[in-house]
């Protein structure tokens, strides 16, 4: 009855259907990977804000690679550590940054590294606005400064201001607006040190817009899991759907009757 499967007609069909079914379980499978990397990504990232340690702490220059030189979702709390000198003559004050219900400012010092560029460093966090007291004079000489990778801020963000700042403050952490205001390039976010001096307090990791939670991107990995592998069902079904209804009409030709499709 099922002799015709050996025509080539049906052997094509066998090899397109097996084809089909395989290109979406592995399509299902990445999706699944997918999904899994961002829940990893955002269970770090909560480690990371609530101050658990997720990672040993790696230098930047192998967080920040010339290949990848973003901070992304995965890298936003990396403990990371930073080389350098303190440029004290450009710090900045960033205002308008609260912190358990009061409001402040950081305390951003720029840590030139040996290639030139510089790390912007928030050293801590201030009661009060810019200028009403004395900020803790960062330490000369060669440092190393261990921290928290941050995202960079975006206007409107999490305190960001626009502009219209006096002159010695910054509204946005960002490269984009620190390239106004420093000399030389800078690395892609900043860093929350983990020491401070005294009379300021560690900043906590803040997580990027679209990182509280797991992402709709999460979640449309998820569904697209799913649909790749109900097409995969759908091909099998399908496949011995047609199977039947042909062997089913190879029968009724051998009983002499007219198939019905």
């Amino acid at each position: 009855m099922y002799r015709f499967l050996l025509t080539p007609r049906w052997i094509a069909a066998c090899a397109v259907g097996v084809a089909a079914i395989v290109v979406c379980l592995l399509l299902g499978s990445w999706q699944l990977g997918r999904f899994e990397d961002r829940v990893a990504t955002h269970r770090e990232t909560a480690a990371a804000a609530s101050g658990a340690v997720v990672a040993p702490a790696a230098p930047l220059t192998d967080v920040l690679t010339a290949a990848r030189p973003e901070v992304g979702l995965d890298t936003v709390g990396r403990q990371v550590t930073a080389t350098g000198r303190y440029d004290t003559a450009h710090q900045l004050l960033v205002p308008d940054r609260a912190l358990n219900g009061r409001a402040g400012y950081y305390v951003l010092t720029p840590l030139r590294t040996a290639d030139g560029r510089a790390v912007a460093v928030v050293r801590g966090w201030a009661p009060g606005t810019p200028g009403a007291a004395a900020v803790p004079a960062a330490p000369a000489g060669d440092v190393t400064v261990a921290g928290r990778l941050q995202a960079p801020e975006t206007s409107g963000s999490g305190g960001a201001v626009a502009g219209g700042l006096p002159a010695g403050q910054l509204g946005t952490i960002s490269p984009a607006t620190l390239i106004n205001v420093l000399p030389y390039r800078v690395y892609d976010g900043w860093v929350a040190a983990d020491a401070v001096p005294a009379g300021l307090t560690a900043v906590p990791t803040v997580e990027p817009e679209g990182g509280g939670g797991l992402t709709l991107r999460a979640f449309q990995n998820l569904g697209y899991t799913l649909e790749w592998f109900v097409f995969a069902g759908f091909v099998v079904f399908m496949f011995f759907r047609l199977v039947r209804r042909e062997a089913e009409a190879a029968e009724d030709r051998a009983l002499g009757l007219d198939p019905v499709g």
